[in-house]
């Protein structure tokens, strides 16, 4: 899923109320948007980044491109 739930929103924070909630992912250094109707968004990858637990993603390689020397 790409936004964190309500539950994970309050697991990450450690609270319950929206404007503690808010304060929280400020502080923390958090991106995140307040909806129309009040609820927070935030992204999963940018948590992963900003705490550093992003998965590695299929495919990719950390070498860099030897052939580009030549």
């Amino acid at each position: 899923m790409l936004i964190l739930t309500e539950q994970e929103i309050q697991q990450l924070t450690g609270r319950q109320r929206r404007p503690a909630q808010l304060r929280a992912l400020k502080w923390m250094g958090i991106e995140h948007r307040v909806r129309p109707d009040g609820s927070i968004a935030v992204l999963r990858e940018h948590v992963q980044n900003v705490l550093g637990v992003t998965p590695q993603r299929q495919g990719t390689t950390h070498e860099p491109d030897w052939s580009a020397l030549t």
